[in-house]
């Protein structure tokens, strides 16, 4: 019970004081772009139909594709108190190997160039 207590304590005093630095920290000197809409630089009276690239949406795609399938991999440190780690290690390696000749695939077709 003493360890539980002492957890949420540190976490409660990070939560705390992370907070009240990032609400008093920041200089506020808000100016034309800060209070328009459109933080992003387009022009929110023009029109709605920009050429948007395709190449920025996969390469997006692909980002997202291999960050969650990285994510997967975050549990790993608890794995070897499993009763068997060396199954762990064996799923991880399958994982990032997959990964692995995921990237070099893409990497091979060109989906991971800017421009053509």
């Amino acid at each position: 019970m003493n360890l539980v207590m002492t957890i949420l304590l540190i976490s409660l005093t990070l939560s705390v004081t992370l907070a009240t630095v990032s609400f008093w920290l920041p200089q506020m000197t808000p100016d034309q772009e800060k209070l328009s809409p459109y933080e992003c630089g387009f022009d929110p009276l023009g029109t709605a139909r920009l050429p948007f690239s395709i190449r920025f949406f996969l390469v997006a795609i692909l980002f997202l594709l291999f960050d969650l399938e990285i994510a997967l991999l975050l549990p790993l440190p608890w794995g070897d108190q499993l009763a068997s780690p060396l199954a762990t290690f064996l799923w991880a390696s399958a994982v990032l190997s997959l990964l692995t000749l995921g990237l070099a695939y893409e990497w091979l077709q060109g989906g991971l160039e800017w421009a053509e």
